[in-house]
């Protein structure tokens, strides 16, 4: 299953065209506020998909029933370019427990790369709903690597995977590896370059939120 948020016109396209905008990049509040913006957007989406129970309110009036989330959801991101969007979610799921990840890329002469998961901190995921945040979708190996290693350790109940941008080849790799998993994302694009950007895409996330490394 995928869900791609601009396939409906909202405006949540003015905070995805400021942060593809060149010149709006320059602002790195702007650019981090805007994934967190997003974050949310997808979050409220997400949650349609939830379990609900009735519950009842007791008002300064009388009493309510209003069905209510049955579940919280573990919220996951791979440092670093994904903190923004990540405190979106946070700011939906506020009760929320969380994991963080750390990769990388390892690059040999001929260009091509490989993904290495370095460190895993994570709540205990059995019986959970998964959410990762990450950015950018790209070639989808370092999610499809992250998934799997957490997959093998726990039992994962239902596993969301969210970016703001995908290609479409790296939605088909996550789409092929982990079958169950749902995926939601902001808008996809249809190329990527040699180095695996996304195009057109917004160019480096983690960059453009907290300046470019050394």
């Amino acid at each position: 299953m995928i869900f791609v948020l601009n396939k409906t016109n909202t405006v949540a396209n003015s905070f995805l065209a400021q942060m593809r905008d060149i010149n709006v990049q320059q602002d790195k509040q702007r650019f981090r506020r805007n994934q967190e913006k997003l974050g949310e957007i997808l979050a409220y989406e997400i949650s349609k998909s939830f379990k609900y129970s009735p519950e009842e309110i007791q008002t300064p009036l009388g009493t309510c029933t209003l069905k209510l989330p049955a579940e919280t959801p573990v919220l996951g991101t791979i440092l670093r370019a994904g903190l923004p969007f990540h405190q979106g979610f946070l700011n939906f799921f506020e009760d929320a427990e969380s994991a963080f990840i750390t990769a990388c890329r390892k690059v040999k002469r001929s260009g091509a790369f490989t993904i290495q998961v370095d460190h895993i901190s994570t709540p205990n995921l059995d019986g959970k709903t998964f959410i990762l945040c990450d950015t950018m979708l790209a070639t989808g190996q370092s999610i499809v690597d992250v998934c799997k290693e957490l997959i093998a350790t726990y039992k994962i109940t239902n596993l969301h995977i969210a970016a703001i941008i995908a290609s479409t080849e790296g939605i088909a790799h996550v789409q092929a590896n982990l079958p169950k998993a749902k995926i939601w994302v902001c808008a996809v694009d249809e190329e990527m370059t040699s180095k695996s950007y996304i195009v057109p895409g917004l160019g480096d996330a983690g960059d453009l939120s907290f300046g470019e490394k050394a």
